[in-house]
């Protein structure tokens, strides 16, 4: 994938995976950084698991880099919660 579609990928992803942990955004930097993190471990967790990992920018990749999204969003909140 191009980097313009890896940040367009991280944007939906982060934006969704905002809207569904604590229904606002982080900011659009932040939702771009923590979508692209969150592709990453969503496509790294889903071939640990069989499936396929995230191939572009397409409904089943959105599905794969939210779950990751989410899951790193719910570590980034627990980490940020601890130190404030």
């Amino acid at each position: 994938m191009s980097i313009l579609a890896w940040i367009i990928l991280g944007l939906i992803a982060g934006f969704i995976g905002s809207k569904v942990v604590n229904h606002t955004g982080e900011g659009v930097f932040m939702d771009i950084v923590l979508g692209i993190v969150g592709a990453v471990v969503g496509g790294w967790l889903f071939s640990t698991f069989g499936a396929s990992p995230v191939s572009g920018v397409n409904i089943y990749s959105i599905f794969v880099a939210a779950i990751g999204a989410i899951l790193v969003l719910v570590v980034y909140h627990a980490i940020v919660r601890r130190t404030a």
